[in-house]
Order: structure tokens, then sequence, then C-alpha cells
């Protein structure tokens, strides 16, 4: 018999009471009973038995003592039986009380064992935590059932995913390989696991881990991608791929790398030139073939902060070469043009021939929208030149015009109208020649190059120098120490203000070309100095955002200490809070590698844009330096006042030194000096000077005195 009436709903509990007195089974469903259950009733031990083979039961409260088969044998026989082999059984018995009986109910399987009469008081809470139990176990068996699916899922992506996927530490060295990759490479997982990723690296080809892209870009926890790379099997075999490095959650301490076997992507492109995406005559993508890579490139706009840029060529003199020798040598002549302009391009960039004479270049990760002025001379200087055709010399040229998207046009026809008009500007302008479609790019492209050139020539040439201008003590009335400026003079501008090349140094790179000889001399000027000046006097100099990032920063700092034997805290280096805040991990290691070998570490700028006093409690920092142009502007304001009081007096506060830069009136001096600021920087002390004028600045006239004879004048 059954004690429920309707059929049982989802998630309600299943209890089967077996005994061979029917008023056991009422009273059993009467004391039970509850909305969320579900009771079932079996007489005897065969009738248990095949409900348990039909139905999900998560509680059996077994009589021991039934006619046909007692309670222990169908105990045994659902502990053998996998379907029933964790169902929770509690014995109820009459008679069995022995201790004997006892042990064998529990041998038997039984979690419970319960005597006649029982109390509904204490049956009710057995019942009810056996039941969370068992719906705890099976909730734990489907989760994880889910798990292992959920796993072997993955398992079968990785397994069957066509593209090679590793993971490597953070030190480069590998630690899962999926089958793809164990293919591309001919090695077991196990071969590969606990190797250098560097070991099976042609191109880009890596000495130090740490120098690398890969860890550089993991580091800045930015993805790094190379279109271009070659990967080199054990046997020497080279694998053109395409790789894709991005790091994984920090805790993992990891990055994975995708590779794909670019040598099926080659098949695949092969594929497109048959269905009339190249064209015949030059092999370069026609204009259905040029409307398609470049339309999605537009789409996927991936070089976040980068500029896309288009040009537009048309050659000069083809038109004779054809009129005069025929179309056979014009072709000959295109496809000799075709070959050159991909000669001076990167594999990934785009060229195109959209017909006749014209040709498209589309260039994508630009710096700066003026560099595509340099690709253009390249290009206009490759393919001008006289060249024999059948016999006949023929001059050519070419004119191109430039477009920047998204500028000049927010889709692909209004790019190549503003090229094309800027082309034409060109051919106008006397031919071999280039225009950008905006007038003052033009300008602005012909500058930059000219001046990137000079600084170029300069510092191969050593046109550049050092000047140290003083900080004081204005209560020691002593020199604290100098600040290293670079200097340059152009042989036909004169002096360049550092306000025009230093950004170009950072923009261009060239500031890490020259940041090892900026600090060898400043290290070897306060060497210079070492009976002229204390011990304690400092050599300040300034670290670009490019060089701070750099890993080998401390390494080179240290070198120039050593090579000329400069004492700890002698040698101070200022940086700027953009250079910080870029990446707080990075930046905290690096000031840690800075302390470790005896710099000291100033903040430069502070005060200039969106300066954060929370920098100052997280980052250790020994200096810090109120930029001029704030000094320059605080006395007119009541605010500027009172947050530079705060910050000199937090500053006095966490033990670090104040230097106030910039400070050219009297004013400015008797207000800082009032607030507590002692050391001082500026054209009110003295300008920068040269290593021998700077020589004759070891005791100062007494500041007080000083200003008081500025203020006579």
């Amino acid at each position: 018999m059954e004690c429920v009436q309707s059929p049982p709903s989802s998630g309600k509990s299943v209890l089967l009471v077996v005994d061979d007195y029917p008023e056991n089974l009422v009273t059993m469903c009467a004391v039970l009973q509850r909305q969320d259950r579900e009771i079932i009733t079996a007489s005897g031990g065969m009738e248990a038995l095949s409900i348990l083979l039909d139905r999900d039961v998560d509680l059996v409260l077994l009589d021991v003592q039934m006619p046909d088969m007692d309670g222990f044998e169908v105990a045994r026989l659902m502990r053998g039986s996998q379907r029933t082999r964790l169902t929770p059984i509690i014995f109820l018995t009459a008679n069995e009380q022995s201790r004997d009986s006892v042990h064998r109910g529990y041998a038997s399987g039984a979690v419970d064992y319960l005597f006649k009469p029982f109390d509904p008081n204490i049956l009710r809470p057995k019942v009810q935590a056996l039941l969370e139990q068992q719906h705890n176990r099976r909730a734990l068996q489907k989760l994880s059932r889910e798990l292992e699916s959920a796993r072997a899922f993955n398992a079968s992506v990785l397994a069957n995913v066509a593209e090679g996927i590793l993971v490597v530490t953070e030190d480069g060295i590998i630690s899962f390989a999926n089958p793809a990759i164990c293919r591309l490479l001919g090695m077991t997982d196990g071969e590969l696991r606990g190797t250098e990723l560097r070991t099976y690296l042609q191109e880009p080809s890596v000495g130090e881990w740490t120098d690398s892209g890969f860890y550089h870009h993991y580091r800045r926890a930015d993805t790094y991608r190379v279109h271009d790379a070659v990967m080199r099997t054990p046997e020497g075999r080279q694998v053109p791929v395409a790789l894709s490095c991005a790091p994984l959650p920090a805790e993992q301490r990891a990055m994975v790398l995708s590779v794909l076997d670019m040598s099926v992507v080659r098949d695949l492109y092969r594929q497109l030139e048959h269905q009339a995406v190249t064209d015949s005559l030059t092999g370069l993508l026609n204009r259905r073939g040029f409307y398609q890579t470049v339309e999605g490139m537009l789409l996927r706009n991936e070089h976040a902060g980068k500029y896309l840029v288009v040009l537009y060529l048309d050659l000069d003199g083809f038109k004779e070469v054809n009129d005069s020798l025929g179309h056979d040598a014009g072709d000959q002549v295109l496809q000799w043009v075709g070959a050159q302009l991909k000669d001076c391009l990167r594999p990934y960039d785009v060229l195109a021939r959209m017909g006749g004479d014209e040709f498209v270049v589309v260039i994508d990760g630009l710096d700066f929208p003026e560099h595509a002025a340099k690709v253009a001379e390249k290009l206009i200087e490759r393919v001008s030149t006289r060249r024999m055709v059948d016999g006949v010399e023929a001059t050519l040229g070419a004119s191109i015009g430039i477009a920047v998207y998204p500028d000049c046009g927010t889709n692909l026809d209004g790019l190549l109208r503003a090229a094309d008009i800027a082309m034409y500007e060109a051919k106008r302008a006397g031919r071999q020649q280039y225009r950008f479609f905006d007038q003052y790019m033009n300008g602005r492209a012909r500058s930059r190059l000219m001046l990137e050139e000079s600084v170029r020539t300069a510092i191969d040439g050593k046109d550049f120098s050092m000047v140290y201008q003083p900080q004081v003590n204005v209560v020691t009335g002593k020199t604290r120490g100098f600040e290293a400026l670079l200097r340059w003079h152009h042989p036909d501008a004169g002096d360049v203000p550092s306000g025009v090349f230093i950004p170009l140094l950072e923009e261009t790179r060239l500031i890490n070309k020259l940041g090892s000889w900026i600090f060898e001399q400043g290290a070897a000027q306060r060497k210079r100095w070492g009976d002229v000046f204390p011990d304690d006097l400092v050599m300040s100099v300034s670290v670009s955002p490019a060089q701070f990032s750099l890993p080998n920063l401390a390494a080179e700092l240290q070198r120039a200490m050593q090579l000329h034997g400069l004492q700890p805290r002698q040698l101070e280096v200022e940086i700027t809070e953009p250079s910080l805040v870029h990446n707080l991990v990075h930046s905290r290691q690096q000031l840690q590698n800075l302390h470790n070998i005896g710099v000291r570490v100033s903040l430069d700028d502070f005060g200039a844009g969106d300066s954060s006093l929370a920098h100052l409690r997280n980052l250790d920092l020994d200096t810090l330096k109120l930029d001029r142009h704030f000094i320059g502007g605080m006395l007119g304001s009541p605010r500027d006042l009172a947050v530079a009081r705060s910050i000199i007096d937090l500053c006095r506060m966490l033990d670090i030194d104040v230097i106030a830069e910039g400070v050219e009136t009297v004013e400015q001096y008797e207000w800082l000096v009032d607030n507590g600021c002692q050391i001082i920087q500026g054209f009110l002390i003295a300008h920068p000077m040269p290593p021998l004028e700077a020589e004759r600045f070891v005791q100062p006239v007494e500041l007080p005195v000083a200003l008081q004879l500025l203020g006579q004048d």
C-alpha cells in the first residue's frame, strides 16, 4: 500500500517503509507524512526489493522480523546492488534487541537501529537528518558528474582544436601542451613540458626571457601578437606561425600562447586567389580583394590608440611606356613596380593594384600618422628610376596621396576619395611627391621627419651635452645636489629647446639609446666633483616613462655607479607620476630594484596633471619635486597655496624631502621658506650650468643676503 494519493512532484524525498503488519505501516505513514515527502510502503522483503528496482528511494525504514525474507537479508541484497548500495537503512524491530542482533544489523548495512515501540520525537529528526544527508549526497554526485562532464568537454576541446595551445609560466617554461602543438612540433606532451619556450622560437628570436616581448606584455597584462613568427622543431624544420599570447589570471603566474599554423592559412589564401581576389598580372590583391581585406580591418579596429593610413599611388611616365612600347612592355613595368612596392612593406601591410597603373597601400598600427610620410618617400624612391624595357630606356616615377582613418573618412570609399584627391595634388605640385589630404599634416610630417633625422644624427655625432642646475638647502645654505639636464646644440638651428626634442626622443624610443650615455655622464661628473663637493652631494638624473618600463634599468644604473665608483645614495633618479601609475605592480618592483642598489628615487613634476597624495603613502619615495608650473601659479590661488602647504607638511611627516623647482621670484622663495620647504631649485638660485661653472657653485652666497640685493635692484 502507498500512503500518498497524488503523484510526487519533483524535489520530494522518497521514503520506503517495509513491515509485515499493516497497522505499523499506517502508523509510520501518519508519523512521517509531510508535503515534501512521498512515502511508499511494502509488506515484505521481495516487494521492497521490487520497488527499489523501479524507484529512486532516499531512505528505507526496514522491519527486521518478516516471514518471507527478514530485514537482514534485504539489507544485504541492497548493499550488493550498485543502485542501492548507498541508500540509508533504519532497522525497526520489536523482538531482536540483543547486542548480537544490533551488531548484525549494522554489519548488514544499517545506519541506525530503532526499537518498537518507537518515540515519534526521536524518529522524525533522525529521518529528516538522513534525508538531508541523502539529498546532499545526490547533489554532490550531480555536481561531480557536471564537473567531470565540463572537464571532459574542455579536454575534448583542447584535444581537438586545430590551433596549438601552450601554457607558459612567467619564467618561460612550458607547463601544458595540447595535441595540435605536439603534432606541429613533432613531440609528445611529456617531451614539451618543463622545456623553455624560447627553444622552439626561430622568429622572434628570444635571448634573455625577461627581455622578450612575451614577458614585457605579460607584465603589462597585455596581449602580445606576432603575425609572422617562425617556430623551430627539434629536427630543425621551420614552421611559419602566427602567435597570440595573453596573460592568465594573476594567481596562475602564467600565460596562454595560441599558435596558428600559417602554412594552412597560406593554402587558404591560394584558394582565394583562384576566386579572383588577386590581380592576375602582379599577383597582388585586386580591387575586390582589397575591399574585403581592408573593410575587415576597419571593422575590427584592433589597434587602439594607433593610426591606419591609406596611400594611393599613381605611376608617372607609365602612359608614355604604354604608348611607345605597347601593352606587353607596360605589363612588364607593372609587374616590376608591384614587386618593388611589396619589397618595401611589411608582410602584413596591405598592397593592391586597383587597375591601370594605380596601386593602394594600407598601413595599420602607426604611432603617428606623419610616419606614413617615411613609407611614401621610400616607395617613391624605389620606383622612381630610369629602366630598360624591351631594350628602350624608360623614365618612371610615382605620386602618392595619403589619407588617415578616421580623420579623412569613416569608411573605405571616403578614405580612397581623400587619398585620390591628395595624389592629384602631388601631381600638380610637380610629380614624384607625396601629399596628405590634411594640409596641416603635410607641414607637420615634414617637420617631424626633419627633426627626427636630426636627432638621430645628433645621437650618432654626440651633439648632446649635459648641464647641471643646483638644488640648495635654504636652511643650511649648502648645495644639496645638482640635476643633470640634457641639452642639444643643432649645427644649423642652434640650441633646440628641451620641450621640443625630449618628447620626440620619448615618442620615437630614441631616449632608450641615449639612456646609458646620460647615466654615465651624470655618474662620471659626480665622480669628478669628488674633491670639490662633500660626499653627500646628490646627482639627479631624469628617467623617462619608456626607460622606467625597461627591466634592466637598475642594472644600467648600477653599471654606471660601479664604473665610476659612486657611493650609494649619491645618485638620484627622477621619475614622473605617469610612469608610476601606468603599472603599479611593475612600479613597486622597479622602485625596490632601485633602492636595492642604493639609488635615491624622486617623484618629479608633482602638482602637474592628476597628482595623487596616495602615491606618497603607497610608493617608496625619497624625494618629491613640486612642479615649476605649480610653483609659478600658486601665489595667485589660495587653493593652490593650501595644497602646497599640505603637501610639504605631509612629506615632512613621511620623511620625504621636498624640492620646489622653477623658483624665480623672491615672493615664491619667501613663502616656501616660511612654510617649511627647505630645498629650492630655479632661476632665482642659478640657471643650468656647464660642469666647470657648476664647480664654482661650491658655497653659494648666503641666500637671505642675495635676496636682499635682488630686492634693491
